[in-house]
């Protein structure tokens, strides 16, 4: 999905998890994150929220940085998941920042033993 020069990467946590019943029977999972990023974007504070099954669905993600200057950026967007292995996922989202930028975000979610890990990489979006 990249189209554009990385700008970042990520390291997030997560932290908690909510479920609730979604529409047509759908679980609706509810993951709260926080970690760091480079780039300019400092402390990540997040939830993201899935819907669909064990083997992939979409994906939507709402939060906020706390910038190495001080600056705090909120961002929201959408994409999508899918199975990589075992207690793994790779994730895909566009993402919309408050300062009015858009960005691009690739990762790989490690689910096994205590990880629980999210990290990846932004991109520019062109």
């Amino acid at each position: 999905m990249a189209t554009g020069k990385q700008i970042g990467e990520y390291s997030v946590r997560f932290t908690t998890f909510t479920f609730t019943p979604g529409p047509a029977g759908a679980v609706l999972i509810q993951g709260n994150v926080e970690g760091n990023a480079t780039g300019g974007f400092g402390a990540v504070f997040g939830t993201a929220t899935f819907i669909g099954g064990p083997k992939g669905g979409s994906l939507s993600y709402c939060g906020l940085t706390s910038g190495d200057d001080g600056t705090g950026v909120m961002m929201q967007g959408t994409g999508n998941y899918e199975e990589a292995g075992q207690n793994k996922l790779r994730t895909q989202l566009l993402l919309q920042l408050s300062d009015g930028r858009t960005i691009i975000s690739e990762g790989d979610i490690d689910l096994s033993g205590t990880s629980r890990s999210w990290n990846g990489r932004v991109s520019e979006r062109n």
